[in-house]
């Protein structure tokens, strides 16, 4: 992709190697918008009447961290595994210094969600004051809702030959870039983003330190070294969502430390099940869209069991889980009906 700056008159002609302006900058727009909202909004967290506000104030930070790592993954010729441990330390530096909610005991106490307390409390992490608990539940589900689901849901969309291209080149890198730290910037300091808690030097050395190292091992070069498709047997991708539903199910089942045991347990052998599958000849891009919304099709099941964050009437509750099943089922079988002619894509290189 072309490093210098757009024309912002006209188009440019379209080539093989350049599309036109807009067809470059529709999927980013289109994931600075969907990140917030599967985020926020596709679990239950947000009556239908707060949707536009999530998208405008927690669209900068979410959907640029969605663009940034979705770019950087393509540019360095990655596959899933980078995107995913990049998501991984975004999760942990949203939770851990930007809103701090990782660390802030009273961090729901003025939501609907105050009484989650006691079970986040009965997995602390000693020294740290952290709940394993809920820092699998925080950067699990930015790892899954605002990073990867809104990725393969936009990817599938388009067609192949623009599927695992950079969208932006350096110009285009660097407003998403200034846009996101502003994002982030507005939440650390909004009053109702960090609800003025500042963790304490150790607790922010930990989260620093995590990050640099998910960073550090998500460009490693052997995420982008072509490895050979084997012939193996693949299931229907249907089969690989049924998985991840199980799992993401199974791991809610226990308390305490045997819960979170019994989650990272499931979550791994999993994530190796699928990495196996995905370097069979017969995987395929509808795997690939399967396997990476299969987590949001589960929580917008479950929107309609769990309340918004503040107090809603019942009827902008209902209408906000309403609207949340209709526009899953939109996005995710818009692109189900959409990849019915993709070729196979090997996971790793997509």
């Amino acid at each position: 992709m072309p490093t210098g700056p757009e024309p912002v008159t006209a188009d440019p002609p379209a080539t093989a190697d350049r599309p036109p302006l807009r067809r470059r900058l529709l999927p980013v727009i289109a994931l600075l918008l969907l990140a917030p909202w599967a985020a926020e909004c596709s679990w239950g967290g947000f009556a239908i009447d707060d949707f536009l506000p999530v998208l405008i104030f927690l669209g900068p930070m979410y959907g640029g961290a969605a663009i940034l790592i979705r770019e950087t993954a393509r540019h360095l010729g990655a596959g899933w595994p980078t995107i995913v441990l990049l998501a991984a330390a975004f999760g942990v530096l949203q939770a851990g210094l930007v809103d701090q909610s990782l660390f802030n005991p009273d961090y729901l106490d003025d939501t609907q969600y105050a009484d989650t307390r006691a079970a986040a409390e009965a997995t602390l992490v000693p020294g740290l004051e952290f709940s394993l608990r809920q820092a699998f539940d925080y950067v699990g589900n930015h790892i899954v809702l605002t990073i990867c689901a809104p990725i393969v849901l936009i990817e599938s969309f388009l067609g192949p030959e623009r599927r695992l291209r950079p969208w932006l080149g350096r110009p285009g890198l660097a407003v998403v870039s200034v846009v996101y730290l502003l994002g982030s910037l507005l939440i650390f300091s909004d009053s109702s983003g960090r609800k003025d808690f500042l963790a304490s030097p150790l607790q922010l050395a930990f989260a620093a330190v995590l990050v640099v190292a998910l960073v550090a091992v998500a460009v490693l070069p052997r995420w982008r070294r072509t490895r050979p498709r084997r012939t193996r047997r693949v299931p229907h991708p249907l089969w690989v969502g049924l998985l991840v539903v199980l799992v993401r199910i199974g791991g809610d089942l226990t308390p305490g430390w045997p819960g979170v045991a019994i989650a990272l347990a499931l979550a791994a052998a999993a994530g190796g099940l699928i990495a196996y599958w995905s370097s069979g000849v017969r995987w395929g891009q509808r795997h690939v869209l399967v396997a990476g919304t299969a987590g949001l099709v589960t929580a917008a099941a479950f929107a309609y069991l769990v309340p918004p964050y503040s107090p809603a009437s019942p009827a902008a509750a209902l209408a906000g889980d309403v609207a949340v099943t209709v526009i899953t089922v939109a996005l995710v079988g818009g692109a189900w009906w959409r990849l019915r002619a993709s070729p196979a894509v090997h996971v790793a290189a997509s």
